[in-house]
């Protein structure tokens, strides 16, 4: 046996574990005793006195984590000048869970993973202290929503597939068509909610969400491309922007409303429809499929734009495939009803009927998206889907046995039906009739009840209590996190809302028109020309709802922050708030005097110089950062100051 020693291992821990290297601890020696145990002479024993080891002294030598390991890794990455270290971090925590399906690394991937978000955070919140203001912000914003090739910086006879077009339509010359990926993308699709839920990480997302960041994002695909003139990440002025901003229909707080507004008028649609499903000519239900259908390109495109792992992080991303199922059903289904001639006794409308419970809930995830509710029955959805799968398999398993037993036992003289067979199991599932127990001996006067009250067992109790445990479990942890998961939703909705194809501009059923004529245009004309007809189209379309956001903006969010004291209205609702002197004194800027003397009360001379920096004099230069480091590190040295006081004042006593 080789006993390596700690120096040799200190710099392989980020090397991958090697399989065969493990492996060789495990092989067994061909000298070995008959009692399992190695001769003398390959020393199967260590000569260790562990009596003498200082344990008591190792255990109070107080090693911090934090300041161990995780400080000098940041102190190590962070560099003011690189903004690619946090989309490095977090491109390492999506490669280490995914490499974690192996189970012998399991834990150890795990915990890379942990340790790369962690270090995503620490080093945003880096970036986050040492840049205030709205410089600041803009800093955050590019972290975080800037593109980054993984290849960038690769030697140049590397292959970089992650340039190459990723569809047919795709060219190099056009920038949409590169396929670049954000940190914040890579944030949600590694679920990593503690970096989402930082300080430094909400700013940015409040700010994009909000529309005070404005840019145009990256997409996989887009199904109506304008890449004319692309927006870069920047800060947003509703004073001088344009009267119709159409991109302010792709911010995130406008979208979002949007597609309410979108969802709203589809259910009433169906609503209608069903409403007037008896009569002869039913033009509610031919508005209905021609709305729908533009309803579901807009879904699609959302899909496309920013993958499925992203889009199913939404809460009522399973709605929408259950509906859109259900619709494709019926469509299918009405038309097979005219083509027999059978519009008012088909099979369409009775399938379209079940949509119902799914739209008013989709209603409901959309008015209430932070609910904890919600986010839970999101989570057990899928906990719920996978243990049904694996429970109607076995119930199928089951369903065969009893079908094949019954033709050996009778010899065909008595058969049952699937459909029979298949009830009784059911209502024993569920628990609610034992028919099929007493029957269960015209299958086979032994093997019939045993089958029956097997299965009763394991569909019934086993599998239910099984149930709700899981169930029980997913709950807890979102309960247990809940500020952590609401701000993962809200990002989500965030980034999502954020979009670049020109397709999300034209409501439903105009974008039907719009894909129809203009995806042919673009072939024939420049991308100028193409550029000024879909901006002015899109205008048209949304000048009531433009105008409305731009009022709203200028009226509402933007200009009331920065009137002054003097021009406030006469009458304000919020005036009423015994509270509004508190929230006011922090919106307002100190003056400079008062500046000065707060500086003259807590001097900045008694703070040491770190790591041979030189401190600046005013308090606004100073990072902040560095201010805190000290602060830790003084109130570290005071309570061990304390603790050996108190230890000696305790000796001293015990002495005398």
């Amino acid at each position: 046996m080789v006993i390596r020693r700690s120096t040799e291992r200190s710099n392989d821990w980020l090397k991958p574990v090697d399989d065969d290297e493990d492996e060789g601890f495990l092989t067994v020696a061909e000298d070995a005793e008959a009692t399992g145990c190695l001769d003398d002479g390959n020393r199967s024993t260590l000569d260790l006195t562990t009596t003498t080891l200082p344990v008591y002294m190792t255990i109070h030598r107080d090693p911090k984590m934090n300041a161990l390991v995780v400080r000098p890794l940041v102190e190590r990455l962070y560099n003011p000048d690189d903004i690619s270290v946090v989309y490095c971090l977090l491109a390492n925590r999506v490669s280490f869970l995914r490499d974690q399906s192996r189970e012998v690394h399991q834990s150890v991937n795990q915990a890379r993973a942990i340790l790369c978000e962690l270090l995503a955070s620490r080093v945003l919140r880096r970036f986050h202290e040492d840049n205030p203001g709205a410089q600041g912000l803009l800093l955050l914003a590019h972290i975080l929503v800037e593109g980054f090739d993984p290849f960038q910086g690769a030697p140049a006879h590397m292959e970089r597939p992650a340039n190459r077009p990723q569809w047919p339509g795709a060219s190099k010359e056009n920038p949409g068509s590169e396929r670049k990926v954000t940190a914040l993308e890579l944030a949600i699709v590694s679920e990593s909610k503690f970096f989402i839920s930082s300080a430094a990480c909400q700013r940015a997302v409040d700010a994009v969400h909000n529309g005070q960041i404005i840019y145009t994002p990256l997409s996989f695909m887009d199904f109506l491309p304008d890449h004319y003139k692309r927006r870069p990440i920047s800060l947003y002025d509703p004073r001088t922007a344009p009267l119709l901003n159409h991109h302010r229909l792709i911010v995130p707080r406008n979208r979002n409303l949007i597609e309410l507004v979108h969802f709203v008028i589809l259910l009433a649609l169906y609503v209608m429809t069903m409403v007037s499903r008896h009569s002869e000519v039913n033009m509610w239900e031919f508005a209905f499929c021609i709305y729908t259908f533009g309803w579901l390109l807009e879904k699609t495109a959302a899909i496309i734009e920013h993958g499925w792992e992203v889009h199913a992080q939404n809460l009522w991303a399973f709605l929408d495939i259950t509906f859109g199922s259900i619709f494709g059903a019926y469509l299918i289904l009405r038309i097979y009803d005219f083509l027999l001639d059978q519009l008012h006794s088909g099979y369409g409308l009775p399938i379209l009927c079940i949509a119902a419970p799914v739209m008013l809930t989709r209603v409901a995830f959309n008015l209430l998206p932070n609910n904890l509710v919600f986010i839970s029955l999101h989570a057990m959805m899928k906990d719920f889907t996978v243990l049904t799968f694996l429970a109607t398999w076995c119930f199928t398993g089951f369903l065969l046995a009893l079908q094949w037993l019954v033709s050996a036992s009778n010899d065909g003289d008595e058969e049952f039906s699937w459909y029979v067979v298949g009830k009784w199991m059911l209502w024993i599932w569920f628990g609610l009739d034992g028919e099929g127990i007493e029957e269960s001996v015209r299958f086979h006067i032994i093997l019939g009840p045993a089958l029956m009250i097997a299965f009763a067992f394991l569909g019934n109790t086993l599998f239910l209590t099984i149930l709700i445990a899981m169930l029980t479990n997913t709950f807890s942890k979102i309960v247990a996190d809940e500020t952590a998961e609401i701000q993962f939703r809200r990002a989500v909705l965030t980034f999502e809302g954020v979009k670049s194809d020109s397709i999300f501009a034209y409501p439903p059923p105009f974008n039907i028109l719009a894909l129809m004529t203009l995806l042919p245009l673009k072939l024939v004309t420049t991308a100028r020309v193409f550029h000024i007809i879909n901006v002015a189209l899109i205008r048209v379309l949304n000048m009531p709802t433009l105008l409305l956001i731009s009022f709203v903006e200028r009226r509402r969010l933007w200009m009331q922050s920065r009137r002054a004291a003097g021009k406030r209205s006469k009458w304000q609702f919020t005036s009423l708030s015994p509270h509004t002197d508190v929230q006011a004194v922090f919106k307002s800027v100190p003056p400079t005097e008062i500046s000065d003397i707060i500086d003259q009360l807590d001097p900045l001379g008694e703070v040491p110089i770190l790591e041979d920096d030189l401190m600046p004099t005013m308090a606004g230069d100073n990072p902040q950062s560095k201010l805190r480091r000290w602060r830790m590190l003084q109130r570290e040295g005071h309570r061990r100051t304390e603790d050996n006081q108190a230890w000696s004042s305790q000796s001293s006593i015990k002495d005398e």
